[in-house]
């Protein structure tokens, strides 16, 4: 299934920017924020948190695995985003790392038998 995680959380000082760069990215639904700033992320699949209260970091770690990796970090990058790790092949996988407009980082990956 292309677009899709296991599990993710981004914590993010600027939420409305966040949610900007993953909906655009990947088309994600982003919920409105609960009392403590958490906002559920297509479904239950993840979580937005604004960090605000908190002293403002930034954290993202999760992959995305995509129907094709070049593409997607071409899309990221016409998005605001900046390689971390360029397209690695290791024979197994294809994958890279990015980070986002607000210097999160994310990856992309797919199977290479798939």
């Amino acid at each position: 299934m292309s677009n899709n995680v296991n599990y993710f959380e981004i914590g993010t000082p600027d939420p409305a920017a966040s949610k900007a760069f993953y909906s655009g990215m990947f088309d994600w639904p982003v919920g409105q924020p609960s009392a403590v700033g958490y906002s559920m992320v297509d479904g239950d699949r993840g979580g937005l948190w604004d960090t605000t209260a908190m002293g403002a970091g930034n954290w993202a770690i999760f992959y995305v695995q995509v129907d094709d990796v070049g593409t997607s970090v071409e899309k990221a990058v016409a998005l605001g985003a900046s390689i971390a790790v360029p397209v690695v092949d290791n024979g197994a996988i294809e994958f890279a790392h990015l980070l986002d407009p607000q210097g999160n980082r994310f990856g992309v990956w797919r199977p290479k038998d798939a």
